[in-house]
């Protein structure tokens, strides 16, 4: 078969199909998330809330302590009150917008440092093994043994009011299951090929959980905590209107909610804003958190 022949019968360079682009683990997580319209929503929705509460000074119409006797309960509409007045006849969408600030704070804070704390604790738990895992995870299930939620009233109960120790009984709620979370996908990494043959190169413990281990656990934890900053905020508002969190004259949703409840035969609709901001703020993180979860493609 002559040389001309063989040139003919071989492709050519317009002809050969295109090598397919690689996308990397977080480039696929960044695709999954650009086609999901729904999780994308709600993310911005969640932006804009908080956006609000950041810029609270600048789109509150009024100022969210003065109270006025003679604007008691108004209803929405009602003058220059938007969203009406409250008992003391102050007004209610600055107050809810000022609110916002100290529930997302004490929503999203502890949440961040009992994923720090429960997370490194997690990892070194589930990468040593042995006694080390037992003693932190039999400390851990102490914890256990109380609801969230009737731990953290115990844990408000003994440190006092205020927005500090609420924001600590919260992060004391949410280490043991962040702790648990960590402990487990690192058990499950620890004895992969890669990671073993890290070891036989002679890595340091450091270095071998900083690049083998962290990189493969932090999409658990992340998701896991994640979906925890809405229970943070539920909690939060549940201490606040107990008198264990914030105190007045703080705006809080969960303290507004205490206070407005004398009114709900007066005002029922002005009672539940605040009820609606929880309500509405806590459904949006959840569904944001479902989405990453599906884009993360993280089995929980």
């Amino acid at each position: 078969m002559s040389d001309a022949t063989v040139n003919n019968l071989q492709p050519k360079a317009s002809e050969v199909a295109p090598a397919l682009k690689v996308r990397s683990y977080w480039q696929t997580v960044g695709y999954r998330l650009r086609y999901d319209y729904m999780t994308l929503f709600f993310g911005f929705v969640v932006i804009l809330i908080i956006l609000s509460a950041i810029f609270a000074p600048l789109l509150a119409p009024m100022d969210p302590y003065q109270s006025s006797m003679l604007n008691r309960l108004k209803p929405i509409g009602y003058k220059d009150f938007i969203l009406g007045t409250d008992e003391l006849g102050r007004d209610i969408l600055s107050r809810i917008l000022y609110g916002g600030r100290i529930s997302l704070t004490m929503g999203i804070l502890p949440v961040f440092i009992a994923t720090v704390i429960g997370g490194l604790l997690g990892i070194i738990a589930g990468f040593v093994g042995g006694r080390t895992n037992m003693t932190i995870m039999r400390i851990m299930d102490v914890f256990y043994a109380f609801p969230s939620i009737l731990l953290a009233v115990a844990i408000s109960g003994a440190l006092g009011g205020g927005i500090f120790n609420g924001m600590m009984s919260l992060t004391l709620v949410f280490i043991p299951p962040l702790c648990r979370v960590a402990e487990t996908a690192t058990s499950q990494v620890r004895n992969l090929d890669f990671v073993e043959a890290a070891r036989a190169t002679g890595a340091s413990t450091f270095s071998i959980i900083r690049v083998h281990i962290l990189g493969n656990v932090l999409g658990p934890i992340l998701i896991y905590s994640s979906s925890l900053v809405s229970v943070s905020i539920l909690i939060a508002s549940g201490l606040s209107f107990l008198g264990l969190g914030v105190t007045p004259p703080e705006p809080d949703w969960g303290l507004m909610l205490n206070t407005l409840r004398q009114a709900i035969y007066i005002q029922p609709v002005i009672c539940a804003l605040p009820g609606v901001a929880i309500l509405v703020t806590s459904i949006c993180f959840n569904l944001v958190s479902d989405g990453l979860r599906s884009a993360m493609d993280v089995r929980m």
